[in-house]
């Protein structure tokens, strides 16, 4: 399991990074912003779901290496201790494993979208899409 285990945090280090530096320590509060790109939300849906199955110890830790990841975005260290956070959970909890690896991409998948014409968007995978004129998100 271990080796699944370091493949799945280089695979989410790039999403991991995004949201920290999009969201902060405020990544274990924010829902998901129409206005942050794909990448930090699901960075963000990844660090949520570890903060939740932590005990206070492991958030406290977790929030810890969060924050000092956001202070020092450029700091290699402080986000490789992000990255050892989520490996500690994830060789602790088999099921937040499965729950991550289901929330990643697939390794090589290709997705193909096309969006065409005035005003069209186009994504494989919508949250929220806002679009028109005045166009407002209602709760």
């Amino acid at each position: 399991m271990g080796a699944e285990i370091v493949q799945l945090v280089e695979q989410a280090g790039p999403y991991l990074t995004t949201a920290v530096g999009a969201y902060g320590v405020a990544v274990f509060t924010r829902a998901e912003s129409a206005a942050v790109d794909a990448t930090a939300n699901l960075g963000r849906r990844i660090l949520q779901a570890v903060w939740h199955r932590r005990n206070e110890q492991g958030r406290a830790e977790l929030e810890a290496a969060v924050q000092d990841a956001a202070e020092a975005p450029e700091d290699e260290d402080a986000a490789a201790a992000v990255r050892q956070q989520i490996k500690r959970a994830l060789r602790e909890d088999a099921e937040l494993l499965a729950e991550l690896a289901r929330l990643l991409p697939t390794a090589g998948e290709t997705v193909t979208v096309t969006a065409s014409g005035e005003r069209s968007i186009a994504a494989k995978t919508i949250g929220t899409a806002v679009t028109g004129d005045n166009a407002t998100i209602r709760p």
